[in-house]
């Protein structure tokens, strides 16, 4: 949600196209359903997710984080028709309200849900994937990371989310959480099979580029 006296972000949101009544929909009942409703991604983040799509155009997207799978039908509806997205949520008590949107939204011949461990789950899959949104615990941003590098083709994409923790990387002794996210963000930046971009949208997302081989 944007904060009620963020009067930037919701210019910005009244200057983008709607994510869609499936999403809004969506946004409500997490909102009064779940504890941490400040975990979805929201209608800009969304859209920015669904233009992602649209311009690289991913045979096989991966996320890892589904929360209540608002992201997840943004980047589904961006796919190209023969796209497939893989989503992982470990939370299964989850799983009914994101079953639920997804029936609604049609989308359920693009979209494979996965409840369990990312950890256990990530072995099992495949890819190659040209595109991965990194969402889930930020402890395990770096073991999720270290998991799912090689199943990302060369010159494919991952984003990660909440990277700035509420600005809290800036403190060298902020919380775990923080401190996690601080050495992930580090390792990022002294990874030289990638090329990366920090951007301060919303909590932070890191956009990292795969490097082809040389």
């Amino acid at each position: 949600m944007i904060p009620h006296d963020d009067n930037l972000s919701r210019y910005c949101l009244h200057h983008s196209t709607p994510a869609g009544e499936i999403q809004e929909a969506l946004e409500r009942e997490t909102h009064l359903r779940t504890l941490n409703p400040q975990m979805i991604s929201g209608p800009l983040q969304g859209m920015l997710l669904k233009m992602i799509c649209r311009m690289i155009r991913p045979q096989q997207v991966l996320e890892i984080g589904t929360f209540t799978g608002y992201s997840a039908l943004c980047m589904a509806q961006g796919l190209p028709d023969d796209g497939l997205l893989h989503t992982i949520e470990a939370d299964d008590e989850l799983e009914p309200i994101i079953r639920k949107y997804l029936h609604q939204s049609g989308l359920n011949d693009r979209i494979v849900l996965h409840i369990g461990d990312a950890a256990d789950i990530l072995p099992t899959l495949d890819g190659p994937f040209d595109l991965v949104f990194l969402d889930a615990g930020k402890l395990d941003y770096a073991r999720h990371y270290a998991l799912v590098f090689p199943k990302i083709r060369p010159g494919g994409f991952l984003l990660a989310d909440n990277v700035l923790w509420d600005g809290k990387v800036l403190d060298e002794n902020s919380d775990a959480t923080a401190q996690a996210l601080r050495a992930f963000n580090a390792m990022i930046q002294e990874d030289q099979r990638v090329e990366n971009l920090l951007l301060p949208l919303r909590d932070g997302l890191m956009l990292v580029r795969k490097k082809e081989p040389q």
